[in-house]
Protein backbone atom coordinates (compact mmCIF):
# COMPACT_ATOMS: atom_id res chain seq x y z
CA UNK A 1 0.00 0.00 0.00
CA UNK A 2 0.93 3.41 -0.75
CA UNK A 3 0.04 7.17 0.41
CA UNK A 4 -0.18 10.11 -1.92
CA UNK A 5 0.77 13.17 -0.56
CA UNK A 6 0.32 16.89 -2.14
CA UNK A 7 3.44 19.34 -1.35
CA UNK A 8 4.45 22.78 -2.15
CA UNK A 9 7.73 23.82 -3.16
CA UNK A 10 9.67 26.86 -3.92
CA UNK A 11 9.98 27.86 -7.65
CA UNK A 12 13.60 27.03 -7.11
CA UNK A 13 13.60 24.12 -5.43
CA UNK A 14 10.59 22.67 -8.42
CA UNK A 15 13.44 23.76 -11.15
CA UNK A 16 16.08 21.45 -9.95
CA UNK A 17 13.82 18.72 -9.21
CA UNK A 18 12.71 18.93 -13.10
CA UNK A 19 16.48 19.18 -13.96
CA UNK A 20 17.21 15.98 -12.10
CA UNK A 21 14.36 14.22 -13.84
CA UNK A 22 15.69 15.83 -17.08
CA UNK A 23 19.31 14.32 -17.06
CA UNK A 24 18.15 11.02 -16.36
CA UNK A 25 18.89 10.81 -12.58
CA UNK A 26 15.27 10.10 -12.14
CA UNK A 27 12.91 8.72 -14.32
CA UNK A 28 10.12 11.32 -12.64
CA UNK A 29 9.76 13.66 -9.99
CA UNK A 30 7.98 11.45 -7.60
CA UNK A 31 10.96 9.20 -7.98
CA UNK A 32 13.92 12.22 -6.96
CA UNK A 33 11.50 12.99 -3.93
CA UNK A 34 10.63 9.21 -3.22
CA UNK A 35 14.42 8.65 -2.88
CA UNK A 36 15.14 12.15 -1.17
CA UNK A 37 12.66 11.18 1.48
CA UNK A 38 14.37 7.46 2.16
CA UNK A 39 17.81 9.03 2.04
CA UNK A 40 16.37 11.78 4.50
CA UNK A 41 14.71 8.76 6.78
CA UNK A 42 17.62 6.59 6.93
CA UNK A 43 19.55 9.53 7.65
CA UNK A 44 17.69 10.12 10.56
CA UNK A 45 17.91 6.45 11.56
CA UNK A 46 21.59 6.91 11.73
CA UNK A 47 21.85 10.02 13.70
CA UNK A 48 19.20 8.62 16.64
CA UNK A 49 21.03 5.54 16.68
CA UNK A 50 24.91 7.35 16.91
CA UNK A 51 22.93 9.45 20.16
CA UNK A 52 21.52 5.97 21.43
CA UNK A 53 25.24 4.93 21.33
CA UNK A 54 26.60 8.10 22.72
CA UNK A 55 24.15 7.80 25.12
CA UNK A 56 25.38 4.37 26.25
CA UNK A 57 29.08 5.26 26.76
CA UNK A 58 28.02 8.36 28.56
CA UNK A 59 26.37 6.05 31.15
CA UNK A 60 29.15 3.66 31.29
CA UNK A 61 32.34 5.02 29.81
CA UNK A 62 35.33 2.67 28.59
CA UNK A 63 38.08 1.69 30.85
CA UNK A 64 41.55 2.65 30.19
CA UNK A 65 42.19 -1.65 29.27
CA UNK A 66 39.43 -1.29 27.06
CA UNK A 67 40.46 2.09 24.91
CA UNK A 68 43.83 0.36 24.48
CA UNK A 69 42.74 -2.88 23.49
CA UNK A 70 40.60 -1.51 20.82
CA UNK A 71 43.25 1.11 19.65
CA UNK A 72 45.88 -2.11 19.29
CA UNK A 73 42.63 -3.86 17.20
CA UNK A 74 42.47 -0.83 15.42
CA UNK A 75 46.29 -0.52 14.53
CA UNK A 76 46.39 -4.34 13.66
CA UNK A 77 42.85 -3.99 11.07
CA UNK A 78 44.81 -0.72 9.37
CA UNK A 79 47.93 -2.55 9.23
CA UNK A 80 46.56 -5.58 7.68
CA UNK A 81 45.14 -3.58 4.72
CA UNK A 82 46.87 -4.20 1.14
CA UNK A 83 46.77 -0.37 0.59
Amino acid sequence: MSEQIAVRIPDGLAESLEELVASGRYETKADAVRSALESLVESERRRRIGGLIVDGYRRVPQDEQELEATTVAAFRSIHGEPW
